[in-house]
C-alpha cells in the first residue's frame, strides 16, 4: 500500500474510535438514565395481608353464626336470618374500597392533612350529640345514620388522634423535654375529645384514644417522668369517673362477684353467659353453628361478645388461634414502625406503631372482657366483630401501615417516595 493510501485510511480510522473516549458527556447521561430506572421495588408485607384476610373472613362467618337466631327475638322480629350477614358483607366491601384508596395516598399527604382530620373528627363528635342527627341505641348516642350503614364518629376519632399525635410529636421533637410546650397542648386536645366521648357516653373509646396518644408520646421520646405523671393522672381520672357514676360502679362490683343472684341477672348477666359459653366449648368446641348461648341468651353475641361464641364453637383451640393472630399482627406492625424510624421517617414510624398499639390494646380489652379478666366494656374485637364504621376505619389504618411498609421497601432499594 502506498504512503498516500495509508494516510487516507488513517484519516478515517480516527472516526472509528469508540464513542466512550470521544463523548464522555453522553456516557454520563446514559449512566444517569440507568440509575433513574433502577430498582423500582413494589410490594408490601403479604403475610400481614393474609392474617388480616383470615381474621376478616373468620369474623364474617362468626357474625353470621352468632346472629342467625336473632330474628327469633321479638325485638328483631322484622329482620331476616341473613340481615346482619348482608350488612356486614356490605361493610367489608366498602371498607375494602376505602383501604385501596387510602393505600394510594403517600404518607407525606397524611401528615399534611392530620390536623384537619382531627378538627373534622371533633365536629362529628359534636354533631352526634345533636338530637335528630345522632342515633341513640340503649341510652347511648354514638352513631350517625348514613343509610347503608351507621357511622360511629368515635372510630374516626381514634384514627385522627393517631395521625395528629404522630404529626404533633414530629413538630415538637425539639422541645419534647418541656412539659408545658410539648405535653400540655396534647393533653388538652385529648381532654376535649374525652369530654365529647363521655357525653355520648363511650368510655371504652376514650380509653383506647388515651392509650394511643400516650403510647405515641412515649415512643416519640417524651421524658419518662412526665410520661408516668400523665399516666398516673389518667388512672386517677378513670377511677373518679367510675366512682362518681352509679352504673359504672355497679358494673365493677358485678365484675368482682358476677355469680350472685343479683349480679347474675343484672349487671353481670353478659359476663356470666360469656363464661358459660367459653366453658361449654372446652378444648375443641361444640362445632360451627352449635352454640347455645347465641340463641338469645348472650346479649350482643355478634359484636362485643363474639369471642365467647368462638370459644363455644371452636373451643380453647379457636380462642388461642385468635389471640395468636392478634399477637403476631401487633408485633409485625410494630416492626414496620421501627423500620420506618430507622430510615428517618419518624411520622410514618409513629403512625405504624400507633396502629399496633390501637389494634393490640383494643383486642386485649375485648378478650379480657369475654374471658372475665376485665370488667365489662363496650369494645368490639377489631376486624371480626359486627360494625361497619369499625371495620372501615380499621382497614384504612392497616392499609396505611402497608403503605408505610411499601415506602420503606422503596427507600431500602434506592428508590424515592
Amino acid at each position: 500500500m502506498s504512503t498516500r493510501a495509508q494516510q487516507f485510511t488513517g484519516f478515517f480510522a480516527r472516526f472509528s474510535r469508540p464513542p466512550v473516549e470521544v463523548l464522555p458527556v453522553r456516557l454520563g447521561a446514559s449512566r444517569a438514565r440507568a440509575s433513574s430506572n433502577a430498582p423500582h421495588v413494589s410490594g408490601f408485607d403479604q403475610q400481614l395481608v393474609w392474617v388480616t384476610v383470615v381474621l376478616l373472613v373468620w369474623g364474617l362467618v362468626m357474625v353470621y353464626s352468632a346472629s342467625i337466631a336473632m330474628p327469633d327475638n321479638p325485638k328483631f322480629a322484622n329482620y331476616s336470618h341473613t340481615h346482619f350477614l348482608l350488612r356486614h358483607s356490605i361493610s367489608l366491601v366498602v371498607a375494602f374500597v376505602g383501604a385501596l384508596v387510602a393505600f394510594q395516598i403517600p404518607i407525606a399527604t397524611w401528615e399534611k392533612v392530620a390536623p384537619w382530620l382531627f378538627v373534622a373528627s371533633l365536629i362529628l363528635l359534636i354533631a352526634v350529640l345533636i338530637p335528630h342527627v345522632g342515633k341513640g341505641v340503649n341510652g347511648a348516642r354514638r352513631w350517625i345514620s348514613l343509610g347503608i350503614m351507621n357511622f360511629q364518629p368515635s372510630e374516626l376519632a381514634k384514627f385522627s388522634v393517631l395521625l395528629y399525635a404522630s404529626d404533633y410529636m414530629v413538630r415538637k421533637m425539639d422541645v419534647k423535654e418541656d412539659f408545658f410546650r410539648a405535653v400540655a397542648p396534647m393533653a388538652a386536645a385529648i381532654a376535649v375529645v374525652g369530654l365529647l366521648l363521655l357525653a355520648e357516653p363511650d368510655m371504652g373509646a376514650f380509653m383506647v384514644i388515651a392509650v394511643i396518644a400516650m403510647g405515641i408520646l412515649f415512643l416519640g421520646g417524651v421524658n419518662a417522668r412526665m410520661f408516668f405523671l400523665i399516666a398516673a393522672i389518667l388512672v386517677v381520672a378513670f377511677a373518679l369517673m367510675i366512682a362518681l357514676s352509679d352504673w359504672r360502679r355497679e358494673r365493677i362490683f358485678a365484675y368482682l362477684d358476677p355469680w350472685t343472684e343479683k349480679n347474675a341477672l343484672g349487671k353481670g348477666y353478659q359476663l356470666t353467659h360469656s363464661l358459660i359459653a367459653i366453658g361449654r366449648g372446652e378444648i375443641f368446641g361444640v362445632g360451627l353453628g352449635g352454640s347455645v348461648e347465641k340463641l338469645n341468651w348472650l346479649p350482643e353475641a355478634h359484636t362485643d361478645f363474639l369471642l365467647a361464641v368462638i370459644g363455644e364453637e371452636f373451643g380453647l383451640i379457636g380462642v388461642v388461634a385468635v389471640i395468636g393472630m392478634f399477637l403476631w399482627m401487633t408485633r409485625r406492625i410494630m416492626h414496620i414502625g421501627r423500620q420506618a424510624i430507622a430510615l428517618d421517617r419518624v411520622f410514618a414510624g409513629l403512625v405504624a406503631q400507633g396502629v399496633g398499639i390501637w389494634m393490640g390494646f383494643q383486642a386485649f380489652i375485648n378478650m379480657g372482657v369475654n374471658l372475665g379478666a376485665l370488667p365489662t366494656k363496650g369494645l368490639t374485637l377489631p376486624l371480626m366483630s359486627y360494625g361497619g364504621s369499625a371495620i372501615l376505619i380499621s382497614l384504612v389504618a392497616l392499609s396505611i401501615v402497608l403503605r408505610i411498609d411499601y415506602e420503606n421497601r422503596q427507600l431500602m432499594h434506592g428508590g424515592r417516595v
